[in-house]
């Protein structure tokens, strides 16, 4: 890839990140005003804004490890907010319809984001 293309890609997605973490900001104003769902809401908020947090701080990465490092808590948090989201789902707080596009961008993130932590491991071992 070159680096055009791939600076390209790097603002695309923290732009994909950065609204990943506005739309949970908005998902969580819909949530109902119960204990319970604020208590998970909240830790949906902090793991999706870590998502978006963490990929911009990779692309600030002053080395291949740190931005190695970065990208694994990326990978962590994106994988830790789809597990908010499925335990609203199981218990009942919201429908997996009100969360489904939500889920599936947590789920393409951690994918580009796992795939990305391998090809910068791989590149590492080859050095």
């Amino acid at each position: 890839m070159e680096d055009n293309s791939k600076t390209a890609f790097a603002e695309m997605f923290r732009q994909r990140t950065k609204k990943f973490v506005v739309d949970n900001i908005k998902f969580f104003r819909t949530l109902p005003p119960t204990e319970e769902a604020k208590i998970i809401g909240r830790q949906l908020l902090r793991s999706s804004s870590s998502v978006g947090a963490n990929y911009r701080a990779a692309c600030r990465a002053r080395s291949q490890a740190e931005f190695h490092a970065k990208l694994s808590i990326v990978v962590e948090e994106a994988d830790e907010a789809l597990f908010w989201m499925e335990v609203l789902i199981d218990a009942g707080v919201v429908t997996e319809s009100s969360l489904s596009i939500l889920a599936d961008e947590a789920s393409q993130i951690l994918k580009i984001a796992s795939a990305s932590r391998k090809t910068v491991s791989k590149n590492n071992d080859a050095q």
